[in-house]
């Protein structure tokens, strides 16, 4: 099965930032591309034109949405299918449900590609605005279990296609160190609310009582970064916690390398990337059980899960993993052999499938 030559349209945000679905969208473009696809991106958060406009609230929306527009038009025109990369909230209203519409005006088929945890949430008070866009789509694919279900509640069909980890980047460090006097946590999440940074950063203060020596890296970006390191300096871990910002994936892939443990420790999530991240770089999962998270990892086989907001079970979880070294190897050993579902190699026929279904007579996929 080849998509070589045909002509996709894919609509989402591309990195700066790093991170999130804005690198879902750089890397599934590459992908594609390195099968041969004539892929065209349509960016949703391409820098304001003027960059003075990005200065004016309210209006600077207007000066994204008509370059935006008009290019989603113009694109339409050229592409066999759309690959429209969704999520929940305002994001939504303004870039997904005009791509939806001018794809039907347009004949072009769409795949609506849906992530973010908080679509329960977003569904519940938006439903009657989301629903009849959403059923424009060909077809709804979405990265885990958890979004299916909750498509479901609202007789939409959805069908699941994973995030894609690249086990030739994230790969295991050459010797394991869990056990050492001076372990390294990492929290790979945006610095939002919803991400429960300030957990973590709770949980580390009770694991600096056992092992002093313990450091802390803490990357994305965020509205709470200032409140976060005020919190890090009021509960004494200020000198032990590394703020690095959003780093590109290299980087990250190092850092993983270096960690003891990953701390997740969201209070909403679908399928954080860092957890399949962590899973293929042989990084023990400490992770609230929320969302689409226990659709990824088991408790006791490929991770600890810790209720929501529990800090003193996130301390326990990490002392766990911290002291018992056998049972965080079986942790790591089941994680790696799960991951491999992720790899292209085998997301790439579910993701083909999808468009083969979706295309018009004369476009099939050979």
């Amino acid at each position: 099965m080849s998509v070589s030559g045909l002509r996709i349209l894919l609509v989402g945000p591309l990195p700066p930032p790093a991170g999130g679905m804005a690198s879902l969208t750089r890397q599934l473009a590459d992908l594609l591309d390195g099968e041969g696809a004539g892929v065209e991106l349509v960016q949703n958060n391409a820098p304001y034109r003027p960059a003075w406009a990005g200065r004016l609230p309210g209006l600077r929306a207007l000066f994204r949405l008509v370059p935006y527009l008009v290019a989603l038009w113009r694109a339409c025109g050229r592409a066999q299918l759309m690959h429209l990369m969704a999520n929940s909230g305002w994001s939504w209203h303004l870039f997904a449900a005009p791509a939806i519409w001018i794809a039907r005006l347009r004949g072009t088929p769409v795949i609506v590609n849906y992530h973010g945890g908080e679509a329960a949430a977003f569904l519940k008070g938006a439903a009657r605005w989301v629903l009849p866009s959403l059923r424009q789509a060909q077809a709804i694919v979405v990265p885990s279990g958890f979004l299916v279900e909750v498509f479901a509640r609202y007789g939409v069909a959805a069908r699941i296609v994973p995030n894609v980890v690249d086990l030739q980047l994230f790969t295991p460090r050459s010797a394991v160190q869990q056990g050492a006097d001076a372990p390294h946590i990492l929290v790979a999440r945006n610095l939002e609310a919803i991400y429960g940074v300030d957990v973590a950063l709770k949980a580390f203060a009770r694991l600096v009582g056992v092992f002093p020596g313990a450091r802390m890296s803490v990357t994305g970006s965020g509205p709470a970064q200032a409140s976060l390191a005020a919190q890090a300096e009021a509960l004494g871990i200020a000198g032990k916690v590394h703020f690095t910002g959003r780093l590109e994936r290299a980087r990250m892939a190092e850092l993983f390398r270096s960690a003891d443990i990953l701390l997740n420790p969201s209070r909403a999530d679908n399928l954080p990337g860092a957890l399949l991240e962590a899973l293929a770089s042989a990084v023990p999962v400490v992770a609230t059980q929320v969302g689409g998270v226990p659709h990824v990892v088991e408790h006791g086989r490929t991770a600890l899960l810790v209720p929501v907001d529990d800090d003193l079970a996130m301390a326990d979880a990490m002392l766990t993993l911290l002291r018992d070294t056998a049972l965080a190897a079986r942790l790591v050993e089941a994680g790696r052999a799960q991951v491999a579902r992720y790899e292209w190699k085998s997301v790439r026929p579910q993701l083909l499938a999808e468009y083969r279904a979706v295309l018009q007579p004369g476009d099939a996929i050979v």
